[in-house]
């Protein structure tokens, strides 16, 4: 079993920056690929970034593209997501989230990662 811990959350002004953390309890997820998504209230759960066990590969939703930047340190088994220009509408509860190495499908939909962390609040003012 795998838990995911996420921090870094927090109220922030419009424009303001905050770096999110995910914690992994054990080292084999360093082999996993690592989702971050985010959920409004009464939205549904989407997409935000996801990182390749590597590092090599990076994935992006649109409304992420240009102000956020997802890495990793595998020997912290931790992964990271800075959040720049933060907008009102980048409110939500943000959850990490990991896929085994053998998952198949696309990184940007939620039913393909098995393991999820509890989630992090991040509130932007306006």
């Amino acid at each position: 079993q795998v838990q995911l811990v996420e921090s870094g959350g927090g109220l922030v002004q419009a424009g303001g920056s905050l770096t999110l953390s995910c914690a992994a309890s054990r080292r084999t997820v360093s082999s996993y690929t690592i989702g971050w998504f985010r959920q409004a209230p009464g939205k549904e759960r989407e997409f935000v970034a996801a990182i390749t066990w590597s590092g090599s590969s990076t994935y992006y939703a649109d409304s992420a593209k240009g102000r956020s930047a997802i890495s990793r340190d595998n020997a912290k088994n931790t992964v990271y997501l800075q959040m720049n220009d933060l907008k009102p509408e980048d409110t939500a509860v943000y959850y990490c989230a990991a896929r085994t190495p053998n998952s198949g499908g696309v990184v940007y939909i939620p039913p393909n990662y098995a393991y999820w962390g509890q989630g992090t609040q991040v509130s932007v003012s306006s």
